[in-house]
């Protein structure tokens, strides 16, 4: 059952050798999946019956029946780019996976999801969930987790039709382009804008468009991302996909914290420092560990949060009892506090994280670590994004 990719111009796109690779193995797959399905079945198998083994309901189907069409990054979110060799934080994935989101919505496909998301080793220490004098950086064992132990697929198939990769879903692929029975069902494309992919008919009818992303990174496609009116998707689409167990949880938390402000407090990884050639420590974000320390931070939130409050801290220092001093102002609640309603659930820090973020969505004040937009509030004014300048440490009142 091959499948003949679409040409352009009379050349055919040049698929790299990764990305070839990986399609070629998922049709593989599902062409002897395909097999086991025609040798388990009857003759009488419709489309239809083969729908609860494809791991998405049918009335995600039946939604675009007739023009389910599909859009495939490849395999792993954080690949093309810098983290293929280890993994991206769940900031930069999610940014990455936004921007193909918002491509299948823009063309009017189903994104291929990959199956599983790389678990960055940085950002996956157990700590957090231990005591609040907890020192361990012993961390999870698992390097990868399902997707759908993250995301809720369904929900998110409610405003973009996502399937995920594997070989169910890649054999609903290659069954449908055999009934179809005509050449041209795949394209292979690169460095071509999704204007020209939805309006130029040589992409536009194909099947499947396999899209070779920015060798930067996934959200390199989304090029005008900063700005607001280009944007199909916001910030928060993501984080609010959690999925229902996640969800679950985070509510038995707020419910327990009743009326609640937080703070996000980004230390860690962030606070790195270098020399330059005459010996002198130099940082990206030179106010960020005197801004994020209990006293500037008590000094900060004073004008949002009055004493007395319920102040719940999401954080990545390990440091024992780091922001205890914080207490003489305010009522301090930690993830750590409701071990009885993770420890069941969680199993890595990005699961982790994402119900700590729909805790932190739900405060009455959300004080984010430093600005994303201009209307944050923030312990630090020192850019976030920041590449290039690099200064002294500022430890003292400017």
């Amino acid at each position: 059952m091959a499948i003949h990719p679409r040409t352009t111009g009379g050349r055919r796109q040049p698929l790299p050798l990764p990305l070839k690779g990986a399609l070629l193995a998922a049709i593989a797959v599902a062409a002897a999946l395909s097999v086991l399905f025609v040798l388990s079945f009857t003759d009488t198998l419709t489309f239809t019956d083969t729908l609860p083994y494809l791991g998405f309901r049918p009335r995600d189907v039946d939604k675009r029946d007739g023009n389910r069409r599909y859009l495939y990054w490849g395999s792993r979110v954080d690949c093309p780019g810098k983290h293929c060799g280890s993994c991206a934080g769940l900031g930069h994935q999610e940014s990455s996976l936004r921007c193909a989101l918002e491509e299948a919505l823009f063309l009017d496909r189903v994104l291929v999801m990959p199956a599983k998301m790389c678990l960055s080793s940085v950002h996956n220490t157990k700590g957090v969930l231990q005591s609040g004098n907890a020192t361990s950086q012993q961390r999870w064992e698992t390097g990868s987790c399902a997707m759908e132990s993250l995301y809720d697929i369904d929900l998110i198939s409610r405003t973009v039709p996502v399937i995920l990769d594997n070989p169910r879903s890649w054999y609903e692929i290659i069954s449908r382009s055999t009934k179809l029975g005509e050449d041209g069902l795949v394209v292979h494309v690169q460095g071509v804008s999704r204007a020209e992919l939805k309006h130029n008919s040589n992409y536009s009818g194909a099947l499947l468009i396999n899209r070779t992303a920015s060798p930067l990174a996934w959200f390199m496609e989304c090029k005008d991302r900063t700005k607001r009116s280009s944007m199909m998707l916001p910030y928060t689409f993501l984080p609010t996909m959690a999925t229902r167990k996640l969800r679950d949880a985070a509510n038995k938390m707020k419910e327990i914290l009743g009326d609640y402000d937080a703070i996000h407090v980004r230390r860690g990884d962030l606070l790195k420092n270098r020399k330059d050639r005459f010996g002198v420590e130099r940082s990206l974000h030179p106010h960020l560990d005197r801004d994020t320390r209990p006293e500037f931070i008590k000094k900060r939130i004073a004008k949002w949060i009055p004493p007395g409050r319920t102040l719940f801290i999401s954080s990545n220092e390990r440091t024992p009892g780091f922001f205890s001093s914080l207490s003489d102002k305010y009522r301090l609640a930690y993830s750590s506090n409701f071990s009885s309603i993770l420890n069941p659930i969680i199993k890595n820090n990005y699961q982790l994280f994402m119900v700590e973020r729909l805790i932190m969505q739900g405060a009455r004040t959300f004080v984010k670590t430093m600005k994303e937009f201009d209307e944050d509030l923030a312990l630090c004014d020192d850019p976030k994004k920041n590449t290039k300048d690099w200064r002294e440490p500022v430890y003292t009142d400017d």
